[in-house]
């Protein structure tokens, strides 16, 4: 009926509504709702989510379709196909990327607005006490803005040089999980992405392999 921006406009000036009520940007409408455009009903076929894979990223690929310097990509190792990267790990971070030939899915994965969830597993050097915990809860200053996590628990283990600590966060800034432990003065030996959303990397996923989202799943991704 017209372009995304088109119909964006028509939903601010109160011109669409579901079940009778009037729409709001970003609303979602369930199966079996009526939508309507200036009071006319509309049908709504279920467009296709998209394929979606996961990639056990290794240490020391790059997140980019070519390099200069003749670097590993990760896009080297996977199926023919558009494949667009949902967010980046620095070369340096390993663990799980998502993939998808959809530009819309990865756009809604990776918007603020959305607030989908990282966690990590960071190997960070020495113990931090729990008043530092707490300045990473709260927010400490970076360079391009404040940050902070929004989960931070030590793993359990063996004390000795070395801890594990998992964390979450809702957005994607470049490096940033090592940028707010090195904020407080710590410095993270390994750091792996163990989930995106409600997406896991599987423990039995090989560094450098892939494995395609059942269609079920991807529909997931979408949700919240």
């Amino acid at each position: 009926m017209g372009s995304r921006r088109t119909i964006e406009t028509w939903i601010a000036a109160g011109r669409v509504t579901v079940d009778g009520r009037v729409a709001e940007l970003g609303q979602r409408a369930l199966p079996g709702q009526q939508i309507a455009v200036d009071g006319k009903a509309v049908q709504v076929g279920s467009a296709p989510v998209g394929r979606v894979l996961l990639y056990h990223k290794p240490v020391g690929e790059l997140v980019t379709r070519s390099d200069p310097e003749g670097r590993s990509t990760v896009f080297s190792r996977l199926p023919p196909g558009r494949w667009v990267a949902v967010g980046r790990l620095d070369i340096n971070t390993s663990g799980l990327l998502l993939l998808t030939d959809s530009g819309e899915l990865a756009n809604r994965l990776m918007h603020p607005r959305y607030e989908v969830e990282r966690e990590y597993a960071a190997r960070v050097q020495g113990i931090l006490d729990e008043k530092t915990l707490e300045r990473l809860r709260q927010g400490v200053a970076l360079d391009d803005g404040p940050a902070a996590f929004d989960r931070i628990e030590a793993s359990p283990g063996k004390g000795g040089t070395n801890r594990w600590y998992r964390v979450t966060l809702c957005e994607g800034r470049n490096r940033e999980v090592r940028r707010l432990f090195e904020a407080v003065g710590a410095r993270v030996s390994r750091l792996v992405r163990v989930r995106y959303g409600t997406v896991e990397l599987p423990r039995d996923l090989a560094a450098g392999a892939w494995r395609e989202l059942p269609p079920a799943a991807a529909k997931m991704l979408l949700a919240k």
